[in-house]
């Protein structure tokens, strides 16, 4: 899988083509699951935010075990289990800030109402894209990361789009 520069999806969106005026911060919103799934083709490291433990049985477990059986690398940041130090065989980080090294996409497990609490620890660290999960928007967090160019998909199963690839 290749690394992207952040400039490829400014100035072309991740599908290639220009989703907006250049330097239209609209241009980071992915709406298309063509967009989606170039995005995952040019992407290698997915930090989980609100990763779950096996035990849960919950997608935000089963989703990221599934990226990680396709060869996505996973950093594990729960927002629960202050007692686990390991998912999924990988370290647990307890920010996505503190996460070393570069982050193609932060996948977010929160709900709406809980992602506002989660930005400025992103942005800090700055990802090439962010992904709410299926069932989970949050326009004001979406357009903050968009205007900082950083990529989004929202309301998307990452599941449903690495089986599509």
């Amino acid at each position: 899988m290749t690394q992207p520069s952040h400039d490829h999806f400014a100035s072309t969106g991740a599908a290639g083509t220009r989703a907006a005026a250049p330097g239209d911060w609209r241009a980071h919103l992915l709406e298309s699951a063509a967009a989606a799934r170039q995005l995952l083709r040019e992407s290698r490291r997915i930090a989980v935010l609100g990763i779950k433990t096996p035990e849960s049985g919950q997608p935000a477990f089963y989703v990221p075990e599934y990226a990680q059986e396709r060869g996505y690398e996973i950093v594990p940041v729960p927002v629960y289990y202050p007692e686990v130090t390991e998912i999924l065989g990988e370290r647990v980080y307890r920010t996505v800030a503190a996460v070393p090294g570069p982050v193609d996409i932060v996948n977010v497990f929160r709900r709406p109402r809980d992602i506002p609490a989660h930005v400025d620890d992103i942005l800090a660290k700055r990802p090439r894209a962010v992904w709410f999960q299926l069932g989970i928007r949050n326009d004001e967090a979406a357009e903050r990361f968009a205007r900082a160019g950083i990529s989004v998909v929202q309301d998307r199963c990452l599941l449903v789009d690495l089986r599509a690839i």
